[in-house]
């Protein structure tokens, strides 16, 4: 009976062992930075059409994969709304330093759906003693939206600018698969509001959600935009919301974000980059914007200048990045990947950023991308 009860402890011992082990093994893996795996990812996943890169190094192509797939951009189409905010500045039609209150920006604010952005933006600017009477300067307010990547401060900008008018960015740029924007954090809403106006179930309203006609989809989103601004939600309207978004629900809104291509972005990343197309006065409000990456020392030692804006939701990681170093060398990169599951998301998040500093940095791994990923 003693060698039995030894027999099973040792197994149950063994057990817990290797299972900490491959766990531990698993984290290691997780954590590590491996630019590699961002290229055999992208490799292995080339023919499915749910990622998509175009890189272009000193004005040439370097890599296409699925350039012409449209996909959901996430935050980065943030980009479109820093434009438009750079060229109205520029223009006189808005005041960079004219002051928003807090709680205006609070009107868009739904607690947890950011990932924290707008809370850890709010807490930067308490530190840097940049807040004046319960407001900060409109141009805070964009780099909130890039740096941050707070939603409430785009929906408010979206709101300041006219949707109208940042949509006819669009065209300016000649980006012809770009689908217009509309106010994402609102769009939030939409289950909801369907659930509530036809008394349908959870199955019911997902499916109804599914076949929801884009034009539609965007009515609604931009109609419960403009019902907030009459009447703000409550803090408990605000909790229901939230309570009401589970991973089904979330994945409805993931799929109907803002959708374009990274052929659409390279353009818009060499335009920022080359500082040809936009005029000196529009890039005095936009480089302040879309090139904080050199406010730290480190970047200013060999790059000349560098703007990035990512994304992501649970199943999307997408990222626009553009810089010029010392050297003369241009890059733009153009990342986006849909259909992520938990470990591909955090895995692409943790090393996206040195699989960027490789490629800029490595002239061996330019060579060896450029290789793996025309086979």
């Amino acid at each position: 009976m003693k060698t039995i009860f030894w027999i099973i402890g040792g197994l149950f011992v063994c057990i817990v062992l290797v299972i900490g082990i491959v766990f531990w093994k698993f984290q290691k893996d997780l954590n590590e930075d491996n630019p590699e795996y961002v290229l055999q990812f992208i490799k292995k996943n080339k023919d499915n059409e749910h990622v998509s890169l175009a890189i272009h190094y000193n004005q040439q192509k370097w890599v296409e994969i699925n350039s012409k797939k449209p996909l959901p951009l996430a935050s980065t189409v943030k980009i479109i709304v820093a434009i438009e905010y750079a060229q109205q500045a520029a223009e006189g039609r808005i005041n960079s330093q004219q002051l928003v209150s807090l709680e205006d920006l609070q009107t868009f604010y739904i607690p947890k759906t950011d990932g924290g952005a707008h809370v850890a933006w709010l807490k930067q600017l308490k530190q840097d003693n940049k807040i004046e009477n319960d407001g900060v300067p409109l141009s805070e307010v964009a780099n909130g939206m890039i740096a941050y990547s707070s939603n409430a401060n785009t929906e408010f900008l979206m709101e300041l600018l006219g949707l109208e008018n940042i949509n006819k960015v669009l065209e300016q740029l000649n980006l012809v698969d770009h689908e217009p924007l509309y106010p994402i954090v609102s769009s939030l809403c939409i289950p909801t509001q369907v659930m509530n106006e036809k008394s349908l179930t959870k199955k019911e309203t997902l499916t109804a959600m599914k076949v929801m006609d884009m034009t539609e989809y965007r009515k609604r989103a931009l109609s419960i935009h403009e019902t907030w601004l009459k009447k703000p939600l409550s803090k408990e309207e605000k909790k229901q919301i939230l309570q009401s978004l589970d991973m089904d629900f979330q994945k409805v809104w993931s799929d109907r974000l803002i959708s374009a291509t990274t052929a659409d972005y390279i353009s818009i990343l060499e335009k920022l980059n080359h500082k040809n197309y936009f005029t000196e006065d529009v890039h005095k409000y936009l480089d302040p914007v879309m090139e904080q990456l050199m406010q730290n020392p480190k970047n200013q030692e060999w790059l000349l200048h560098a703007g990035q804006k990512g994304g992501s939701t649970a199943f999307v990681l997408t990222l626009a990045a553009y810089t010029k170093d010392k050297e003369g060398n241009q890059t733009e990169i153009a990342f986006f990947a849909n259909n992520l599951n938990r470990i591909e998301q955090t895995k692409l998040s943790k090393n996206m950023n040195s699989f960027q500093l490789k490629f800029l940095t490595d002239e061996k791994f330019r060579l060896h991308l450029q290789k793996e990923l025309s086979q």
